[in-house]
């Protein structure tokens, strides 16, 4: 009884809180604290019902020999009533043998009785600490839920920042080739508009040329008289 009455306290007294503050995993620790607790209550409900069940005996014991000794204790008022005071004295001793009895009945129930009075309150404290744990798991469960879709959601939105990150920068390349193109149009249309000049003078150096040759020709041909 001892060992029961230390391992409810025990249970009692945590405090979930702390318990789940110090682990990695608080949804898989409070399962099975919550395992521990149920196994905990039912051999502490066999213990209760054992020691109410002793508080009950005692008491049916005790009532019983309560009774007997008022039964002894009216059979020397008759015995008196009709003169037989020997008799009364017998009836009187046997009362007092009982109320021995009585007198040693009397602690043990009101020890069993305050003892199962004690794992009566204990159970209880332990039932509402088992259903702290189960509120305490549901909460435990929606919030790591909740965590999970958070991060989900930054997964997602990490993803998303790289392909914008990613096209923004495709975005640029195509800007910048954008750029190339129009300067590239850009120096064709210059070259376009210097074309005609440059083939003026072109045209220049070859007149040029072809009369060079055409006055060394003349000398050296001889005029005809």
């Amino acid at each position: 009884m001892t060992s029961l009455f230390k391992r409810m306290s025990d249970i009692v007294n945590a405090n979930i809180n702390d318990l789940l503050d110090h682990i990695e995993d608080p949804e898989r620790m409070i399962k099975q604290i919550i395992r521990e607790m149920e196994e905990n209550i039912n051999q502490c409900k066999e213990g209760v019902i054992t020691a109410i069940a002793s508080e009950k005996r005692l008491f049916r014991e005790l009532e019983t020999h309560r009774h007997h000794a008022q039964e002894w204790l009216q059979k020397a008022q008759t015995a008196l009533e009709l003169d037989k005071e020997e008799l009364a004295r017998s009836a009187l001793k046997q009362k007092k043998e009982i109320d021995k009895i009585i007198s040693g009945l009397e602690p043990a129930w009101e020890s069993a009785q305050a003892t199962s009075e004690r794992l009566k309150t204990q159970l209880r404290q332990l039932e509402a600490k088992l259903t702290e744990a189960k509120l305490k798991r549901s909460t435990l469960i929606a919030r790591q839920q909740a965590a999970q879709a958070r991060h989900q959601l930054h997964t997602t939105v990490d993803k998303l920042q790289a392909h914008w990150e990613t096209q923004t920068c495709f975005n640029r390349m195509e800007d910048k080739i954008a750029d190339m193109e129009s300067r590239t149009e850009a120096l064709a249309e210059l070259d376009e508009d210097r074309s005609p000049l440059e083939k003026e003078f072109l045209d220049m150096e070859i007149n040029k040329e072809v009369e060079a040759e055409l006055a060394s020709l003349k000398i050296k041909i001889p005029k005809q008289s």
